[in-house]
């Protein structure tokens, strides 16, 4: 089984919970907190809690249930 991580472009720095929102995984920010509690979410293979992690080029987001993303920091 091929595994596909989906590039996620962004101009500048973006939260979790901004992701979370922005890939539509969850509809509002108020519901970062509770799906994070409830979900596993892995940043370069580490659970993370925190909707406020900033995430940097380069990091892999691995949501189970949604897939893997890879933060591109765009270049001005």
């Amino acid at each position: 089984m091929k595994i596909v991580i989906q590039d996620i472009s962004v101009e500048d720095d973006i939260t979790l919970g901004q992701f979370l929102k922005n890939e539509g995984v969850i509809g509002t920010g108020g519901q970062a907190k509770w799906f994070l509690q409830d979900e596993e979410v892995l940043i370069n293979g580490e659970r993370e809690i925190r909707r406020g992690k900033k995430l940097h080029d380069g990091d892999l987001i691995e949501i189970p249930s949604e897939g893997q993303f890879r933060i591109n920091h765009q270049s001005e």
